[in-house]
């Protein structure tokens, strides 16, 4: 019975994880909603309208999904790579041609669930030396839901 339950434990704990970071959006500390005020003054910011266009016609804009490799799987918006915000400053090299042709200036849409995490994460690129980096404040199910593709 031991047994089965250490082999059994760190199932339940993923799917306690995958719980709580759904539900964490209502429950935020108010320290964790000023930081991310903070990183929305510090930022550009663009909503659906703005955001529907880049992905309609990036032209050269890098989309950046950061949320969970899950997340992502689960449904994305066309175009869109993958860099979860917790290994983004180590990752996103590769996509701007480090180290031969590094394009610190290249533009970037960082987008997420609601927009949280992806201010951190502009926040962080701007302090790294990127100068062109926005995040999108708005429900990337209230997109889905108003029928923009999405991909799987």
């Amino acid at each position: 019975m031991n047994r089965l339950r250490l082999l059994c434990m760190p199932l339940a704990i993923g799917f306690g994880l995958t719980f709580i970071s759904v539900a964490s959006p209502q429950t935020l500390p108010p320290t964790v909603t000023e930081k991310v005020q903070a990183a929305q003054k510090q930022i550009k910011t663009i909503g659906t309208d703005e955001y529907r266009n880049i992905v309609d016609h990036p032209a050269g804009t890098l989309i950046v999904d950061v949320r969970g490799p899950q997340e992502f799987a689960a449904g994305h918006v066309p175009g869109a790579i993958n860099i979860p915000r917790g290994v983004l400053e180590f990752t996103i090299w590769k996509q701007v041609g480090y180290p031969t042709n590094t394009q610190m200036d290249q533009p970037s849409v960082l987008q997420c669930q609601s927009g949280k995490r992806a201010s951190l994460a502009a926040q962080t690129l701007m302090e790294i030396g990127f100068t062109q980096v926005s995040a999108v404040i708005m429900g990337l199910e209230d997109r889905q839901k108003a029928g923009h593709p999405f991909e799987k």
